[in-house]
């Protein structure tokens, strides 16, 4: 602005000059008057730094000062000058200094919280001498977080139970009416999905162990989830796909190639029903047997073998009855899909079960997925540089716990940990300057992102925070876990708690709330949550026989195998 000035300014001084010239010269002798000069933006203050484009944290009575070129007419502020957001115009008060070529601004009550403001100044300003500001000018800023708490204090202990129960408010009072499945997410009406069910059955068991629902409950809803499986679900080769039609069992492509089975979301509704079928355990009650004998009948029937692809040496994600292996996408390490090969070597029918040569070769790459490399102090021994998103230490090890569990590549509670402490240790440094992130307020994963969907990570960073990153990973960091899942309840609650526990993402960077809860972000939260206080899930996958038998034929040693 100061620039545009000059030049203004310069072309007014060159005029008189010529004018000047042309009088000597013999034109008429009558003086001028003075030009009236535009008045130019000097400089622009927020609580005396300079205001930038857009700035963040402001307090809720802050000072804006701005000076220009030439005392300004008292007059032509306040029709020139605004604020404005919160849901409103702000009232200011308004103070001149250096004989009103200096206008101070301040709201005349207090801002709202978190909320965007625009400070305006248009060219009907007017200096004293009668020339107008040569241009708009338009600032944006955002106000800070309300520390109050939203909601009463709780015990930690009464809090995590607090956020077992909301969330698992999705998967029952949300669930499915007819198959009793998991919907996608809050807008997906009859689209329910495999792998979000898978979890979503988990988070059942927690429901009876944290006396939500009865086990009677629990049976009865399970036994509906099987029952629809087995009789209206299309399978590809033993394999789910990975959304249905919760009223018809018909396949709802995932993608326009993406019609068949889905071999990784097969593996997290069979890690699922795994679990429920050591849970019903009863010798004596005929339908816990008959719910165990159903289960035992899906899960001996995945083909994981088949998916080898003509017996490669690699699982491949998808199959379509119509493209085939068009896709062609490899499940191979590091990501999140451990489960499906533990599951895959874990098979009761020997003409499913894939040998450990398609472990070694397929997910770990005969070692390729190693690490090793150094972050922020930690060294992560697995994965891409910075561990990637989150989910990939949450989804496998919700049934596998990886408490001294290790293999010929890694140990794996020291990946997890490392994997979330990175996430975390990004998030306090926060090179990209996002607002809000902090050592209470971090996790990047697959989320919701403001008009799409993508994998966040501190490699992908796109300003959006996901608040089952942190939750989920409370058995890896529960220092840090705590004060995040604190942080979201008492600090950001107005803003992200709802009927169905935290929204699925936000981003502070825009004020975006996400609308929507998704099935897969969901299951974490309730379900590491009770690894993290009881072992409940972990304690039941392990207990599976075909699971130990096959985690060893991979070179897997665990004092729970």
């Amino acid at each position: 602005m100061n620039k545009i000035s000059n030049r203004i300014n310069a072309g007014l001084l060159a005029c008189m000059f010529c004018f000047a010239a042309c009088s000597k010269s013999g034109g008429s002798t009558t003086t001028p008057p003075p030009p009236v000069l535009p008045v130019a933006l000097k400089s622009i203050y927020l609580n005396n730094v300079s205001f930038t484009n857009t700035t963040y944290n402001i307090n809720g009575t802050p000072l804006i000062k701005v000076q220009f070129s030439q005392p300004v007419l008292q007059s032509s502020v306040s029709a020139s000058v605004t604020l404005t957001g919160g849901g409103g115009t702000v009232q200011l008060t308004t103070g001149f200094l250096n004989n009103d070529s200096v206008v101070t601004f301040q709201p005349a009550a207090s801002l709202k919280y978190l909320a965007r403001y625009t400070f305006a100044i248009t060219t009907a300003l007017q200096s004293k001498a009668g020339g107008h500001l040569i241009s708009n000018v338009q600032e944006v800023f955002y106000t800070q977080i309300d520390s109050t708490d939203k909601f009463p204090q709780l015990s930690d202990s009464a809090l995590l139970t607090l956020v077992q129960q909301q969330t698992f408010n999705y998967f029952w009072n949300f669930g499915h009416p007819v198959s009793g499945m998991a919907r996608e997410r809050t807008s997906s009406n009859d689209v329910v999905t495999t792998g979000g069910s898978g979890f979503g059955i988990m988070s059942m068991l927690v429901g009876v162990q944290r006396n939500f629902i009865t086990r009677a409950d629990a049976l009865t809803r399970i036994d509906t989830i099987v029952s629809f499986l087995t009789h209206k679900v299309t399978r590809y080769h033993g394999a789910f796909p990975h959304w249905i039609n919760g009223s018809t069992g018909a396949t709802v492509p995932f993608g326009t190639e993406d019609d068949g089975g889905d071999i990784v979301e097969t593996s997290y509704m069979i890690q699922g029903l795994l679990c429920a079928r050591q849970f019903f355990n009863s010798n004596t009650d005929s339908n816990e047997i008959r719910l165990r004998n159903n289960i035992n009948s899906i899960s001996d029937s995945v083909q994981w073998n088949w998916y080898r692809q003509n017996n490669q040496n690699v699982l491949t994600w998808n199959w379509s009855p119509q493209y085939n292996w068009s896709i062609n996408v490899q499940v191979s390490g590091w990501d999140e899909a451990l489960i499906t090969y533990v599951l895959a070597a874990s098979s009761n029918t020997p003409s499913n079960r894939i040998p450990k040569i398609v472990y070694d070769n397929g997910w770990a790459g005969n070692g390729a997925m190693k690490n090793g490399k150094t972050f922020f102090g930690v060294n992560l021994p697995l994965g891409p540089d910075y561990g990637g998103p989150l989910f990939f230490a949450h989804y496998s090890f919700l049934g596998i716990n990886p408490q001294n569990l290790s293999d010929a590549y890694a140990d794996y509670w020291t990946q997890d940990t490392a994997h979330a402490t990175i996430n975390y240790l990004y998030c306090v440094n926060n090179p990209n300057h996002n607002f809000g992130y902090s050592n209470v307020c971090w996790g990047l994963t697959a989320s919701d992102i403001q008009g799409g969907y993508t994998a966040s990570s501190p490699t992908n960073d796109v300003g959006v925070i996901a608040p089952t990153a942190a939750i989920a990973s409370l058995p890896y960091t529960p220092v840090q876990s705590m004060n995040a899942l604190r942080f979201f309840y008492y600090k950001l609650g107005d803003r992200i708690w709802g009927p169905y526990g935290f929204i699925d993402a936000f981003n502070l960077n825009n004020l975006w709330f996400d609308s929507d809860c998704l099935a897969i972000d969901q299951g974490p939260e309730i379900v590491m949550i009770e690894n993290y206080r009881s072992g409940l899930l972990w304690n039941l996958f392990m207990s599976c026989p075909e699971v130990k038998t096959g985690m060893k034929n991979l070179g897997f040693t665990s004092p729970n195998l």
